[in-house]
């Protein structure tokens, strides 16, 4: 639901990911997640100084570090139409697994791996039914 001081299309918290090379990082979201880059702005030496991604229905933001915002390493919880299938794409684009893809006593199939840049993605699936967990 939209608001006056929230872009159209952006939820109220947009999670920002720093990296040593957010080229190679945009790459990636687009392999695993089918991410849509919406802009990407570069200075002078053509380092990324913001780009938004649209993954799903959520947009992320993205750019490279640098002396004043080092890389960071974070943790995202991502629904996905096929979590078995997008975490397979995940491990042959370079990710570590954290764990494989499993049903979940609330709700959801999920997988973990870890990305290149140190970033933990917890993929998953809902699973509708009564019965599957909290989301019920």
């Amino acid at each position: 639901m939209g608001n006056e001081w929230t872009p159209a299309r952006y939820s109220s918290v947009v999670p920002t990911l720093r990296a040593d090379n957010a080229s190679r990082l945009l790459d990636f979201l687009q392999a695993v997640f089918d991410a849509e880059v919406l802009h990407c702005a570069t200075d002078n030496t053509g380092k990324i100084t913001h780009a938004e991604v649209l993954i799903g229905h959520g947009i992320i933001e993205v750019s490279d570090a640098n002396e004043a915002w080092p890389a960071n390493e974070t943790s995202l919880h991502v629904f996905v139409q096929n979590a078995d299938e997008c975490y397979r794409r995940a491990l042959e684009a370079g990710a570590v697994s954290l764990y494989e893809p499993a049903d979940m006593p609330y709700g959801e199939r999920c997988g973990g791996i870890q990305d290149p840049f140190g970033n933990s993605w917890f993929i998953a699936t809902f699973q509708r039914g009564e019965g599957k967990g909290y989301y019920d």
